[in-house]
């Protein structure tokens, strides 16, 4: 896409690119600075041509345009761009298959995607087509289509999320550089690169990747439609906005009604036409998103498969419940543990349980806390400061400037997320912040381009330097929360921010006595300063790339002091929660970070995860203290049996602490809940034989369970319950025909894969789940034959 921008009158503080550095300029009085705004008002950029008769030209001279870049630019601007984007890439490519499967419950979704269209068009969890994935699926397209042409491996799964990341670089550089000087937006580009969670969601193939590249195309939309009120931009950003609803539902729209209400206000245009524009840009919206849900819903239920995460079979319920308010509320009908609140006094750590504290703090902070705040609030701090300066800069200037509309549209994208992940009661993660880093990165690099420009006057100089003095700080207290993570590294950052801080506050006085010795200060602390901001997020971001992340929940950068860590919900190893440790390896998997205080009984004894067989017993210890593990009934219905651990398993002193077990790990993390089991040649072996003659070759309940004997075998497994094991994908009556007419050969029975999650097999009333109805009726009427620690039933051998 083309970048074409502005060049201000000569003599403004805000020069373009193509003085950089900045010229020399008068000695500044600092009693009395020079007048000139900071970002002053500019006529628009150059219309290209336009209409279909222009592409021919425009095809035949994008190469050239593409390594130049803008005629204005210097020459050493598109070369560091390249340079920008190919090290983005490098760096979420690098050793990207060490993670495997990632997360099993997508990659198994791709596999079915990558042999049966129809799996490709619902976003099927199988190729047989028994249940959706509880997402849309547009996420899953790019990586089926990438497994198609490639064959299906880590690779071929994970590279087109990394190669999103690097797009999204660009597309962040091309909307800050409309308005701003190619400083900023490299700056914008490389702070987001290394904003850890953007490190690691870019390598990851979960939703978040497609949805932050689409978010960012829809803010590059919204900056060019306000500039000229131009139609076919708000559209644009209409349709990107629809694809990102096929991506991850109402997650999209938390920017939307913060770009529509900047729209109405400060378009060059009209009151009415402004309503126009916006209402045609929601249709547009509608469209591009809501193709696919009329096809779905209008679609009889019995030619499709059934929409995973739902209760009835419906993906508007599963929009609006599950995946939408419920999220915000916290009442999740369907979600783990039925969306019951955790027990008193009971609080799991990092997303571990339920509604209430089981997903955290709610509150301003928690974008700061424990476990987020090395996720994404590296620059938080600084693009709140650069925002205000940015407003407050521009307050005087007319409705439709285009730097205030930047500051807005950027702005407005910060906070309306950051407020609703603040305050959202229902499941987060800390994944989930990463929808943040554009909007950090892209208010950091307008910001100090325009501080930068103006460091001569005494006052945009204090705030300059007061950013980075914050940052630094900031970035000590981040680091102090991973003490045994590169410790000279945060007296680094904070002894070298302060001084390039106090080197910046001097530097308009400085300049009276010698503009040349003041340039010069200024450009060593400016590096200096650059270094000491990006220092702490660039060795997290590089520690994330350098550990495999397995799992349904993975964080960034090492363990932290008091959080869920990497043995709490799935850093490096991925799977390991209730094995987690002081600062030591974790028991089962994953190292570092403190596990959870004492494992509990089945919390909610109404629908459970899965018919499992309660939580785990054996708890942790915590930061040194000790933890006794202990049973406990379930709550509100079932009962919750016994954990698999030994009941008296206790936390000791120290770093190393670990809870009691009873033979040996289950083959899938969290009960089988967070991860898929690993499955043995023996067992993947006896699922495959004659698998041809069976429409599924085994089910399991949980989607991740049987993600992982999909992923191991090639053939399709039925996943009874959906991801949590509780949806009502199923009837007893519907399985016991399936089996009749000799469509599935195997039942994989709980065995470790599951025991140690869920609440028994209660549900609510203490009835049981169709899923604990069909394993109870399996497990009576069939042959089991036990390999390892797991149970498997051939569906075609009845017990006398």
């Amino acid at each position: 896409m083309t970048t074409s921008s502005y060049s201000p009158p000569a003599g403004e503080p805000w020069p373009e690119a193509a003085h950089y550095p900045p010229p020399e300029v008068p000695r500044p009085d600092p009693v009395r600075p020079d007048p000139a705004p900071l970002f002053p008002e500019q006529p628009l950029p150059p219309a290209g041509p336009k209409g279909f008769a222009s592409w021919p030209d425009r095809l035949r001279t994008l190469p050239a345009r593409a390594w130049r870049g803008r005629a204005d630019d210097p020459r050493w601007v598109r070369p560091a761009l390249l340079a920008l984007l190919a090290a983005t890439a490098v760096l979420y490519l690098w050793g990207l298959s060490a993670s495997g499967w990632a997360n099993s419950f997508y990659s198994a979704a791709v596999q079915a995607g990558s042999q049966s269209w129809k799996a490709f068009f619902f976003g099927s969890s199988d190729a047989a087509n028994f249940i959706t994935v509880d997402k849309p699926p547009a996420s899953l397209w790019p990586m089926a289509l990438s497994a198609r042409i490639f064959g299906l491996s880590s690779w071929s799964v994970l590279a087109p999320q990394a190669l999103m990341g690097a797009a999204t670089v660009g597309v962040l550089y091309a909307t800050v550089r409309r308005r701003f000087s190619p400083l900023g937006g490299l700056l914008a580009g490389a702070a987001l690169a290394l904003t850890p969670v953007a490190a690691l969601m870019f390598r990851f193939n979960n939703p978040d990747a497609l949805l932050v590249l689409l978010l960012t195309l829809a803010a590059y939309g919204m900056v060019r439609a306000v500039e000229a009120a131009g139609t076919r931009w708000l559209v644009f950003t209409g349709v990107m906005f629809g694809l990102a609803f096929l991506t991850k539902t109402l997650a999209a729209f938390l920017v939307l009604p913060a770009f529509a209400v900047i729209y109405l206000v400060v378009a060059p245009t009209g009151l009415w036409r402004r309503v126009r524009q916006t209402l045609l840009a929601g249709v547009a919206l509608l469209v591009s998103g809501g193709w696919w849900v009329a096809v779905v819903e209008l679609m009889p239920a019995s030619a499709r498969p059934y929409i995973g995460g739902s209760q009835d079979n419906s993906f508007l319920s599963l929009t609006f419940g599950y995946n939408g308010l419920g999220r915000v509320d916290g009442n999740e009908r369907g979600s783990v543990g039925g969306g019951a609140r955790m027990p008193a006094g009971v609080d799991l750590p990092g997303g571990a349980a339920p509604g209430g504290r089981g997903w955290g703090q709610t509150g301003l902070t928690r974008m700061f806390g424990t476990d987020i705040g090395g996720q994404i609030a590296w620059l938080l701090p600084a693009a709140l400061i650069l925002l205000l300066a940015g407003l407050w800069a521009t307050r005087r200037y007319g409705r439709a400037d285009t730097a205030r509309a930047a500051f807005l549209v950027w702005g407005g994208w910060l906070l309306s997320t950051a407020l609703v992940f603040s305050f959202m009661s229902g499941i987060f993660h800390q994944y989930y912040t990463v929808a943040l880093a554009p909007a950090v990165a892209a208010l950091v690099g307008m910001g100090v381009d325009g501080l930068w420009r103006a460091r001569h006057r005494v006052p945009w100089a204090l705030v300059l330097a007061g950013t980075l003095a914050v940052t630094a700080v900031w970035a000590f207290v981040l680091l102090g929360r991973s003490s045994g993570f590169l410790p000279w590294l945060r007296w680094a950052v904070l002894v070298g921010g302060l001084l390039a801080a106090a080197a910046l506050a001097a530097g308009p006085f400085v300049g009276r006595v010698s503009g040349r010795t003041g340039a010069r200060i200024a450009s060593v602390a400016g590096l200096v300063g650059l270094a000491a901001a990006l220092g702490g997020p660039a060795a997290y971001a590089v520690d994330t790339v350098d550990s495999p992340h397995t799992g349904s929940i993975v964080t960034a950068g090492p363990g932290v002091k008091g959080g869920s860590g990497p043995g709490g919900m799935g850093h490096r190893g991925g799977k390991g929660f209730p094995g987690g440790t002081g600062n030591g390896n974790g028991h089962w998997f994953g190292q570092g970070g403190p596990g959870a205080p004492g494992g509990q009984g089945g919390f909610a004894g109404g629908q459970g995860f899965a018919p499992g067989q309660g939580f785990p017993g054996g708890g942790t210890g915590n930061g040194g203290d000790r933890a006794n593990g202990r049973h406990e009934r379930g709550t509100g219905g079932g009962t919750g049996l016994p954990g698999t651990q030994d009941p008296e398993g206790t936390g000791t002193d120290g770093t190393n602490s670990t809870g009691g077990t009873a033979g040996g790990p289950p083959p899938g993390g969290m009960g089988g809940l967070l991860d898929g089991p690993k499955v043995t040649d023996e067992v993947a072996a006896m699922l495959k034989e004659n698998a041809d003659h069976y429409t599924w070759a085994a089910a399991a309940i949980g989607s991740q369970t049987a993600a992982g004997y999909q992923l191991a075998t090639g053939e399709p497994v039925m996943a009874l319950g959906g991801f949590n094991g509780t949806d009502p994908s199923l009837t007893l009556a519907g399985f016991q025909k399936y089996v009749q007419e000799g469509k599935v050969h195997w039942f994989i029975g709980a065995g470790g894969s599951r025991r140690g999650f869920g609440g028994g097999a209660g549900g609510e009333g203490g009835q049981q789940s169709e899923s604990a109805q069909i394993e109870s009726w399996v497990t009576a009427h069939f042959t089991a034959k036990t390999i390892g620690s797991t149970t498997f039933y051939d569906l075609t051998a009845p017990t006398s």
